[in-house]
């Protein structure tokens, strides 16, 4: 599947167009791949098919937000082409699309690269080729590594941070807890038996009963989680795709197993997740929010959200609002937006780096209150804090105050 956009709408979303109206601003033109007078390409993939396609609706919507832009005059002058490949959540395959962007559609930079295996699996390419790898969709905590990989920064709180904030908690509430990870065979999954030792310690095997994980090309994680229950654990923790939560969900319900149950804040949207699991069987399961949830009444009236269902009335009426990854993509699309007006025009590869790795303190409207985007030339995680949540049947509770890991 390749979705590629080039033309502009051409209506508004009341509650983003004066923000968005185009500046008159004197281009800096660049001799750089991409860029002409009037255009810039950036280029991305998307697991549209394959075991990770519930994240394909991210790259839809990034392709309608860039679409809204255009519509309002783009950025300095220059018209977004959005140019978005389907890699299966396969890295052999986002190798092959990547070349194709870089090579072939000859695209300034890319942005929002969906995976941790993926986009480990680019991660050399880009950096030898100064491809700006921007604001990647996986929270592993690698994507920090500004030394030895400059040109590729991450967007969302790091998993191992997120696995400590996890085990904090757990120390607090059942000090004697008997704990079972979960995790997804890579660098995502394992960022998290990684943040519990970070905690743990020497008390690793005090607390740590059993620790499996699961392959991709796995059909279900059901008998992953027979041998976790087993095993003894009284506290589970799951760091997995939104295919494989939702069948975790669903076992630990059908084996009447009621452990403190965390899950990953990647696998936690309504929509793709909690739906499909059966929202009953996982009441009292925790995570992690860095996002306004759009099931969460208190954001009824919070203009962040109204611009969020505003933009998805108008440029993605068929999306289903509940699924949190067209939040997450558009807190994404949101950044990306902001770091090309800070270029003021000049959107050579280095600029476009030196600029998304200067932001202060950025509002995103779609980012909890406490949670900023800030990067610098030495601070490659934009977003840190998270508040824990429990899941009541229909929607997520937010409890305590919005903490950072160790």
């Amino acid at each position: 599947m390749t979705i590629t956009r080039r033309t502009a709408l051409t209506a508004g979303v009341a509650a983003a167009a004066a923000s968005l109206a185009p500046s008159i601003i004197p281009t800096a033109r660049a001799a750089t791949p991409g860029v002409t007078a009037h255009s810039i390409k950036i280029g991305n993939t998307s697991p549209y098919s394959g075991p990770a396609s519930a994240y394909g609706v991210l790259g839809h919507l990034e392709t309608a937000f860039f679409r809204m832009v255009n519509e309002h005059g783009g950025v300095a002058g220059h018209k977004i082409d959005f140019i978005s490949y389907d890699d299966g959540y396969s890295p052999p395959k986002t190798v092959e699309q990547v070349r194709r962007l870089v090579e072939q559609d000859k695209v300034d930079f890319l942005f929002a690269t969906l995976g941790t295996p993926t986009n480990s699996a680019i991660e050399r390419y880009c950096n030898h080729k100064k491809v700006p790898q921007l604001f990647v969709a996986t929270g592993a905590d690698k994507w920090g590594n500004y030394k030895q990989f400059p040109w590729t920064i991450g967007w969302q709180p790091s998993y191992r941070a997120e696995a400590q904030i996890y085990t904090k908690y757990m120390l607090k509430n059942k000090p004697n807890a008997k704990l079972g990870i979960l995790f997804q065979n890579d660098d995502f999954g394992k960022d998290y038996p990684a943040g519990v030792r970070d905690v743990l310690g020497k008390d690793w095997g005090k607390h740590v009963v059993k620790v499996t994980s699961y392959e991709v090309t796995d059909p279900t994680v059901d008998s992953q989680i027979t041998e976790l229950q087993a095993a003894g654990a009284d506290t589970l923790l799951v760091a997995a795709t939104p295919k494989f939560a939702a069948q975790a969900i669903r076992k630990v319900h059908s084996l009447n197993w009621h452990p403190m149950f965390f899950m990953t804040n990647v696998a936690i949207s309504v929509g793709s997740v909690m739906k499909p699991a059966g929202e009953q069987n996982a009441i009292g399961m925790l995570s992690g929010l860095y996002l306004k949830d759009s099931t969460d009444p208190a954001w009824d009236n919070d203009a962040g959200m109204k611009q969020f269902r505003a933009f998805m009335a108008k440029y993605l009426p068929h999306g289903d609002v509940t699924d949190g990854g067209y939040i997450a993509a558009y807190g994404l699309s949101y950044t990306m937006w902001k770091v090309l007006e800070q270029c003021k025009g000049n959107f050579s590869r280095a600029n476009v780096m030196k600029q998304a790795t200067n932001i202060h303190d950025l509002e995103v409207p779609v980012l909890l209150p406490g949670v900023k985007v800030n990067t610098s030339p030495t601070n490659y995680h934009p977003t840190k804090a998270m508040q824990l949540a429990k899941w009541d049947g229909s929607t997520w509770k937010r409890f305590g105050e919005v903490i950072e890991g160790i």
